[in-house]
C-alpha cells in the first residue's frame, strides 16, 4: 500500500483519483491548491504525488519546483510527481518532465492510464531505494580500516585529492587494496554521481586493448560485428580507473596519453575524434620507473598520470592493524553468509599478527574466511596454526 498525495482545485477529479486509488489498496491524502498541497508534501513522506497544472494560489509548476527545492533543503527523500494537464496541452507537459516530474496523464482522465503510471511510479521509487540500499553496501566494502601511521597517510591524501580532478597514481604490492583506494577518491568526488568504470590492463591481451579502451567500429577488425563504445566512453563524466597499468602495451601507452592531453578519444577502425570528459586514476604494483628504463613504459605517461602519488603499504608494515581488520572481515563475511558473528581470542589474533602476509589484505581476509568455517565456536591460536 502506498501514500499517496492528490493535488487538484477540482473537487469531481480529486474525489474520483480518491476513490480509484484508495480502491486499489492506497491511503489518499488531497489538497485543493498547490499551496496545500506544498504543506502536506514537505510534512509528510508520500511515496507518490498528482498534482494539477492550472490551480489558484500556486500552480502545478511552482508546486513541482517548490517541492523538489524543499525536498533538497530538508536532505528528505522525494516522492515521484505526475502531472494531470488539460487536453492537448503537450508543450506543458514536455515542460513539466524537464522540470522534474516523473510523468504527466491527460484530462479527461483514462483509468487505464491512471493505474499503469502509478504501477511505473511506485516500481521507479522502489528502484530508486534499492539502489540507495546497494550503494550503502557497496560503501561498507570500500571502507579502508585501520589506524596505523601508515594508513592515516593514505586517508589524509584520499581526503585531500578527492575532491580535485587531479589524476592518481596508486602504486602497492598485490593485495594491498589499491583499488578501495580508488573507489574512495572517486565516492568522495564531484563525479560521485557518474560511473566508476574499471579495466584491469593486466587481463586483456595486448591485441584487445586498444578496442577495449577506445571502442571500435563494424568490420575494423574480425568478430568486430557492430559498433561499440569502449571504457573512455562509457567513463564520460565520471572515473576512468586503469588497474595494473604497467602491464599495458607501448601503443596503447600512446592512445591513453593522447586521450589525457587533448581530451579526446578515436575508435578502432574510425577517423572521427570524440571528446571526453573522463578522470583517470591508475594502479599498479611494478615500479613504473624501473619499466622507463627498461623501454616498457612511457616516460611522458608516467608524468601525466602521476600527479598524485599514493603508495599503499604492506600489511607487514602496518601489522597493529590486524585485530581492527580481522574483526571487520568476521563482522562482513559473516553477514554475507547468514552467518552468526564467531568470536577469536586474542592469543589467535596475536598469531595472526606474528605472520608474514606475503598475500596482503587479500590474503588475510581468505584466512579468516578458512577459520571462520573450519574453526568451533571460538576462533584459538591452535586453529591458527592448523589452517593458516
Amino acid at each position: 500500500m502506498a501514500k499517496i498525495l492528490v493535488i487538484d482545485d477540482e473537487r469531481a477529479i480529486r474525489n474520483t483519483l480518491k476513490e480509484i486509488l484508495e480502491f486499489e489498496g492506497h491511503s489518499v491524502e488531497v489538497a485543493e491548491n498547490g499551496r496545500l498541497g506544498l504543506d502536506k508534501a514537505l510534512s509528510y513522506p508520500f511515496d507518490l504525488i498528482f498534482t494539477d497544472i492550472k490551480m489558484p494560489e500556486m500552480d502545478g509548476m511552482e508546486f513541482l519546483s517548490a517541492y523538489r527545492e524543499g525536498i533538497a533543503q530538508n536532505h528528505s527523500e522525494e516522492a515521484p510527481v505526475v502531472v494531470i494537464t488539460g487536453h492537448g496541452s503537450v508543450d506543458t507537459a514536455v515542460e513539466s518532465l524537464k522540470g522534474g516530474a516523473f510523468d504527466f496523464i491527460q484530462k479527461p482522465l483514462d483509468l487505464n492510464r491512471l493505474l499503469v503510471t502509478t504501477k511505473h511510479a511506485m516500481d521507479h521509487k522502489s528502484l530508486v531505494q534499492e539502489t540507495k540500499v546497494l550503494r550503502k553496501k557497496v560503501g561498507k566494502r570500500n571502507q579502508m580500516i585501520g589506524e596505523s601511521a601508515a594508513i592515516s597517510r593514505v586517508r589524509a591524501i584520499i581526503d585531500k585529492v578527492a575532491p580535485t580532478e587531479a589524476r592518481v597514481l596508486i602504486t602497492g604490492s598485490n593485495g594491498t587494496g589499491k583499488e578501495v583506494v580508488a573507489h574512495l577518491i572517486h565516492e568522495n568526488s564531484q563525479r560521485a554521481h557518474a560511473a566508476m568504470v574499471e579495466v584491469n590492463c593486466a587481463a586483456i591481451p595486448s591485441e584487445l586493448i586498444e578496442s577495449e579502451l577506445f571502442g571500435h567500429m563494424k568490420g575494423s577488425f574480425t568478430g568486430a560485428v557492430k559498433d561499440r563504445a569502449g571504457k573512455f566512453e562509457q567513463a564520460d563524466g565520471g572515473t576512468l580507473f586503469l588497474d595494473e597499468i604497467g602491464d599495458m602495451s607501448l601503443s596503447a601507452q600512446t592512445k591513453v596519453l593522447r586521450a589525457l592531453q587533448e581530451n579526446e578519444i578515436t575508435r578502432v577502425g574510425s577517423d572521427k575524434s570524440i571528446k571526453v570528459n573522463v578522470r583517470v586514476l591508475a594502479a599498479t604494483n611494478k615500479n613504473l620507473k624501473q619499466e622507463i628504463e627498461k623501454g616498457n613504459f612511457r616516460e611522458d605517461l608516467y608524468h601525466r598520470l602521476n600527479v598524485i602519488p599514493i603508495h599503499v603499504p604492506d600489511l607487514k608494515d602496518r601489522k597493529e592493524d590486524i585485530p581492527l581488520l580481522v574483526n571487520h572481515f568476521i563482522r562482513l563475511i559473516c553477514a554475507e553468509q547468514g552467518w552468526k558473528d564467531k568470536r577469536i581470542n586474542d592469543d589467535a589474533v596475536q598469531a595472526l599478527q606474528q605472520h608474514h602476509w606475503p598475500g596482503n589484505i587479500r590474503e588475510l581476509r581468505n584466512v579468516v574466511e578458512r577459520l571462520i568455517i573450519l574453526s568451533g565456536d571460538v576462533i584459538t591460536a591452535e586453529d591458527v596454526n592448523l589452517y593458516i
